[in-house]
């Protein structure tokens, strides 16, 4: 993924706002922003802002930007503090895009989200304030941290055909039957990629069980880290959904229309209206990530550039890259420039060949243009 000297800021009705979401890692570059004598004021006030919110809410000091200063590492017990640590920094990235640069964010094509990412989405979009988003996100946060202690990511995907995920569901019900924990799907990466959340060994048990029932084409690989299970039912253990829709009903705003839309992952669509942010937020808890839907709107909208908002964005520009390798990987074999379509499905990754077939729209992977904007407004400071 390249930035061309295509100047996108100019072309804002082709350009979509991807904004990422909760990480093991969550500073990125934004040590560099806050000491930028043009662009640290802007990071310094996001995030003390951020930080009196988190003392308002939890009752503890967050210094965050001691935190982004020293880089210190984030973890289970930073939970609280990396959330609103993401969000003031991705709000802070748009900021000085909107107050340097002059970009209206809200004559974007679109906005969508990954997990956090949404939530952000909305308050750069003009629908919630930072005040409202934070109070519900960070009253749970202790809860979903402490899930997480015993949660750990599985990363079930093909070398082959597209997954067959009413298979998939029936071995995680069986898995929950044994009532040795709970596991699910957290996001839908791509047809042939989802990511699990468990607790205890239930990635483990259910990894005894993909070698029995599927295909050797299918693996299934143990992530190393504790996650909160967010995008789960996991999270029903503590009632966290309802107490969170509780806190939701309350916020203040919220009846308004974004601007630009937003493309939801919990609902797989563009969600939001003038009023009903409170429920699709609702469902964003725990309903698993759709960002295949969300990939596959964004190539079929026409947008020519994908701006990626936050420190050290991941989980989105990754997914856009294997998927231009593989259609690049396709075009080189000639096996759709020459072979024709149906011949596709005789290459070795024929998962795509079923997509590219149904949604030609995905070719464009290969060709739209992606801007780390972090990395873009260090590389374009005014003198």
């Amino acid at each position: 993924m390249s930035s061309s000297d295509l100047n996108w800021t100019e072309h804002l009705d082709q350009v979509v706002f991807a904004f990422r979401g909760y990480n093991v890692t969550n500073l990125g570059l934004s040590d560099r922003l806050l000491a930028h004598p043009l662009y640290g004021p802007y990071v310094e006030e996001e995030l003390r802002r951020a930080g009196r919110i988190h003392q308002e809410v939890t009752g503890k000091k967050a210094d965050l930007v001691q935190r982004v200063r020293r880089r210190r590492n984030s973890s289970l017990r930073t939970f609280s503090q990396d959330i609103a640590m993401i969000l003031a920094l991705e709000l802070a990235q748009v900021r000085i895009l909107q107050e340097v640069f002059a970009v209206e964010f809200h004559r974007a094509q679109l906005a969508l989200g990954y997990s956090l990412g949404e939530v952000a989405a909305l308050v750069c979009a003009g629908v919630y304030e930072l005040e409202d988003a934070l109070v519900p996100l960070l009253a749970l946060a202790e809860d979903s941290a402490a899930l997480g202690r015993t949660t750990r990511m599985g990363i079930l995907f093909s070398r082959g055909e597209e997954l067959d995920l009413d298979t998939v569901g029936q071995l995680i019900v069986e898995v929950n039957q044994q009532g040795r924990g709970i596991l699910a799907i957290s996001s839908h990466l791509s047809p042939n990629t989802v990511l699990l959340l468990g607790q205890g060994r239930t990635v483990d048990r259910f990894a005894q069980l993909v070698r029995r029932h599927l295909p050797e084409h299918v693996h299934l690989r143990k992530n190393p880290h504790r996650w909160p299970p967010l995008h789960t039912p996991i999270l029903w253990e503590r009632n966290i959904p309802n107490r969170a829709g509780v806190l939701m009903l309350r916020m203040g705003h919220g009846l308004r229309e974004p601007r630009p839309q937003i493309f939801s992952l919990a609902t797989g669509t563009v969600a939001y209206n003038r009023y009903n942010s409170r429920y699709v937020m609702y469902r964003w808890i725990d309903h698993p990530q759709l960002l295949w839907d969300a990939v596959v709107h964004v190539l079929q909208s026409g947008a020519e550039v994908v701006v990626h908002v936050g420190p050290e964005p991941n989980i989105i520009p990754a997914t856009f890259r294997r998927l231009s390798d593989n259609v690049r990987h396709q075009l080189q074999q000639g096996g759709l420039r020459s072979l024709g379509m149906k011949a596709v499905g005789t290459l070795w990754r024929p998962w795509l060949a079923n997509w590219l077939s149904q949604k030609a729209a995905l070719l464009r992977a290969a060709y739209v243009q992606h801007i780390v904007l972090e990395q873009w407004l260090l590389d374009h400071a005014p003198t």
